[in-house]
């Protein structure tokens, strides 16, 4: 099977993830039971877990020139993940997400600083990356001018793209028409108008599997049943799961099933990244099932 080749154009964070039994109410203090910086961001969890998965990944984003900044390039090339020098904008902060997990749950405040310098200018300087990708990927934690600019671009050069909807913004026809798929997940989809175009919508709703369309039929993908530690980053996780699965040339309902046990995977360990599963992880999971 040949190694799928993976372009993700998104956003790069430290998460700030707090564990409490009980969450705050408004001008309300609580003991917290831990705290962590772990690396996060869609562009880049999504990213990591390509990569574990067997694949070829390049992330375009990008990181402040602070501790974090650094930190979290260190890590991505150690993931196996090709992230350009010129990544780093001077003078600004790094993105963060602060991120309070409790009760099996997670609630999320994003930061985004250099995110919000991820430009047309520095997508367009990418263009070969780009252009030679089996499949590319993009979230919304970005720019919203920049990820349509990439969506045009992907097109332009007739790659497939991965639109995961996140945070939900409207989209326009002429995006959705770009896009090969679209994944938003069951409360996003409610603030999209996707009619005329649901044969590219793939609606994730986490434990209850995931729905697609087939013919017009709506159809549906199960999804594991496993101990859930973190939730953080299972859509990320499936994302990934997917393109890999697509760019290896797999139909899509088998990669729907693989995105399903990659996301299972994902929740069952605490951190985004750090959970995101390997390819031999999967491989015995799926036999195991």
């Amino acid at each position: 099977m040949k190694q799928a080749k993976i372009t993700v154009i998104g956003s790069v964070n430290m998460d700030l993830v707090t564990i409490t039994k009980k969450r705050p109410n408004q001008g309300e203090t609580v003991l917290g039971e831990s705290f962590q910086t772990i690396p996060g961001g869609k562009g880049a969890n999504q990213a990591v877990a390509a990569a574990r998965l067997g694949a070829d990944v390049a992330l375009i984003g990008r990181v402040g020139d602070d501790s974090f900044g650094q930190k979290l390039k260190t890590h991505l090339q150690s993931e196996g993940v090709r992230i350009s020098e010129e990544a780093t904008v001077i003078g600004k902060s790094t993105g963060i997400a602060a991120i309070t997990i409790s009760e099996q749950n997670n609630s999320i405040i994003v930061v985004p600083g250099a995110n919000g310098d991820l430009t047309k200018e520095f997508v367009e300087s990418h263009e070969h990356r780009i252009s030679t990708s089996d499949l590319i990927v993009v979230q919304l934690e970005i720019p919203l001018e920049t990820v349509i600019f990439a969506i045009e671009l992907a097109s332009k050069h007739h790659v497939p793209v991965i639109l995961n909807p996140a945070p939900v913004q409207p989209l326009t026809k002429s995006v959705l028409e770009k896009v090969t798929y679209l994944t938003p997940n069951e409360h996003e989809v409610k603030e999209l108008n996707i009619e005329g175009f649901e044969q590219k919508v793939i609606i994730t709703q986490g434990n209850k599997g995931v729905i697609y369309y087939e013919n017009g039929i709506e159809q549906v993908v199960p999804s594991f049943s496993v101990d859930v530690i973190d939730t953080t980053g299972a859509g990320d996780a499936f994302n990934a799961a997917l393109a890999v699965s697509l760019a290896e040339g797999k139909e899509l309902k088998d990669a729907l099933r693989y995105g399903c046990a990659v996301g299972a995977l994902a929740v069952t360990k605490l951190g985004a990244q750090s959970g995101m599963p390997t390819k031999e992880d999967i491989e015995h999971f799926l036999k195991a099932r």
